[in-house]
């Protein structure tokens, strides 16, 4: 996979009713900052389902996908705090994917966000010429932000410690980001059209808040 890519690490997760506050408190309170902080980060996002999926998502962009593979990232696990273990163990069902950003249409970050699972039969080059073809049609919409379509990298895509490696499938995931629920809808019942078969669940999400790393304070 072409490391010269943006990355993307990609995080679902659910967890309990009884811990979910303090969950909440650990990710806004450090957790985001923590990851925005490692060289080669460029933003860190979190979300929360408005429909299907797991309640909890969090996309941290980065440069390229040697960001995953850097001294400052390996560090970054060397270095976990008593809360960070505490509450990456209270995650049910997590799905961790470090994945290549193609088939980029648009610009910018959408506060609405959908995320449609690709089936596994098509071919990564064609997949992702057809996912390009059809972000430019949903480009067209009113609200329409950006969408691109993430590639696992199998090597770099290590489970969480609770994340169930039986039957574990690295499927391709397309993403659309609007600057509204409505326009969120429309674009993602489109896009289910012109998929078909050639996608399976999706999953909808508003976003909570969004650092860039060039915010932080050095």
């Amino acid at each position: 996979m072409d490391s010269t890519s943006h990355g993307m690490l990609f995080v679902a997760t659910d967890v309990g009713a009884a811990d979910e506050a303090d969950f909440n408190d650990w990710y806004d309170r450090e957790h985001v900052e923590e990851r925005a902080r490692v060289e080669g980060f460029i933003s860190a996002a979190r979300y929360q389902s408005v429909r299907g999926g797991k309640r909890y998502l969090g996309l941290y962009r980065t440069a390229s996908l040697a960001a995953f593979t850097s001294p400052a990232y390996q560090a970054a696990f060397g270095r976990q705090t008593a809360w960070s273990i505490t509450n990456l163990g209270r995650m049910l069902e997590p799905m961790r994917r470090v994945c290549a950003v193609t088939a980029v249409v648009g610009q910018g970050s959408g506060s609405w966000l959908s995320v449609l699972t690709m089936n596994p039969a098509a071919e990564a080059t064609e997949l992702a010429a057809h996912i390009a073809s059809l972000g430019r049609q949903l480009a067209a919409r009113p609200g329409f932000v950006q969408s691109y379509l993430l590639v696992p990298d199998d090597a770099l895509s290590t489970p969480l410690p609770r994340e169930s490696v039986q039957g574990r499938q690295l499927l391709a995931l397309l993403v659309i980001e609007t600057s509204s629920a409505e326009a969120n809808d429309a674009a993602l019942a489109q896009a289910q059209a012109l998929l078909g078969p050639g996608a399976q669940d999706a999953a909808c999400y508003a976003l909570k808040w969004k650092l860039f790393s060039q915010e932080l304070a050095r």
